[in-house]
C-alpha cells in the first residue's frame, strides 16, 4: 500500500509529476501494484483522470494478449470469452458494477433520492443481473464474430476511446454524491486535462489504420456509434440524476465500449450486403 504524501507537487510541473499522475489513474482503476515511491495524495486523483484512456491502453493489451494465447488451443468464442475475463480481473469488474448499478438505480426507481439510494446498496437487484449478462453477451457475440486481427484492432481503440467517453461527463457536468469513492474523481477536468486525456484516444487510432488493421470507414462507424450512447446515457443521468456519479461512468464506459464493437461489426461488408 502506498503512503500518503504530505504536499503535492504543482500541476502539470515535471514528468515525475506526470508519472504519479498516471500511476495514481493505474492504481485506482486496476488491481495493478504500483511502485512505493509514487505515494499518494488525494489531488493527485483529481488530476489523474486525464491518464484515464491509457490505463485503457493497459486493459486491451492485456486482454488482447490472453485472446491471442487462448486462440492458439479454443475455438474463437472460447478465446474471447478469456480474453474479456482477463479484462475484467485486472479492473476488478470496478465499471461492469458501476453498469449493474446504473441498471437497478434507474430502472428500480421514479424519484432523485431513491435511485442514488439503491445505487448505493451493494446487493444486486433484477435490473442490474439483466443488463449486465444482455451487455456482456451482446459484447462477447460482436468480438467473436470479427477476424482476430480485427478483434486486436478493436480492443486496441475501444478500451480507450469508452474511458475517453467517461471523462468527458468529468469535463462537462457535475458530480451528484456529497461522499463515495468517485469523489475524489469529481473535479471538473480542466480543457487541458481533457486534451491530454483525448491524445491517448487519436494515438491508437492512427496507428491502428497505418498498420492496415482496420479502414478509417469502420473506425468512424464505431466511435460513432459509441459517442451516441455515452451521450444518451449522459442524457438520461443529467435528466434523472442532475449529474454523473461513479456509476455512471463505469455505465458510460461499459456501454460505449460494447457499442463500439457493435458499429465495427455492423461496418463489415460482409453484414452490410446480408
Amino acid at each position: 500500500m502506498t503512503e500518503p504524501t504530505s504536499s503535492p507537487s504543482a500541476p502539470g510541473r515535471g514528468l515525475l509529476y506526470q508519472l504519479r499522475l498516471f500511476f495514481t489513474a493505474l492504481q485506482f482503476f486496476t488491481r495493478l501494484p504500483i511502485p512505493r515511491w509514487v505515494g499518494f495524495h488525494a489531488d493527485w486523483l483529481a488530476h489523474s483522470t486525464r491518464y484515464f484512456p491509457l490505463v485503457g491502453w493497459i486493459v486491451a493489451w492485456a486482454t488482447a494478449l490472453v485472446y491471442l494465447l487462448a486462440v492458439q488451443f479454443w475455438p474463437q468464442p472460447v478465446a474471447v470469452l478469456l480474453g474479456t475475463a482477463a479484462g475484467i480481473w485486472l479492473t476488478g469488474a470496478f465499471h461492469e458494477d458501476g453498469f449493474a448499478d446504473l441498471c437497478d438505480g434507474l430502472g428500480g426507481a421514479v424519484s432523485r433520492e431513491r435511485a442514488l439510494e439503491i445505487m448505493r446498496d451493494s446487493r444486486l437487484g433484477s435490473y442490474g443481473v439483466i443488463g449486465l449478462v444482455l451487455l456482456m453477451l451482446t459484447r462477447l457475440a460482436a468480438l467473436a464474430a470479427l477476424q482476430p486481427w480485427q478483434i486486436l484492432a478493436a480492443l486496441g481503440i475501444a478500451h480507450p476511446l469508452s474511458r475517453w467517453l467517461a471523462t468527458c461527463l468529468i469535463w462537462r457536468m457535475d458530480y451528484v454524491r456529497e461522499e463515495g469513492k468517485s469523489k475524489l474523481l469529481a473535479q471538473r477536468m480542466s480543457t487541458g486535462e481533457f486534451l491530454v486525456a483525448t491524445v491517448w484516444v487519436v494515438v491508437p487510432v492512427i496507428g491502428t489504420v497505418a498498420l492496415g488493421l482496420m479502414s478509417w470507414q469502420h473506425i468512424a462507424m464505431g466511435c460513432g456509434l459509441a459517442a451516441l450512447a455515452a451521450l444518451w446515457l449522459a442524457y438520461r443521468l443529467q435528466r434523472r440524476l442532475g449529474g454523473y456519479t461513479g456509476d455512471g461512468l463505469g455505465a458510460v464506459q461499459q456501454l460505449s465500449e460494447t457499442v463500439f464493437y457493435l458499429g465495427v461489426l455492423a461496418s463489415l461488408p460482409a453484414f452490410l450486403s446480408a
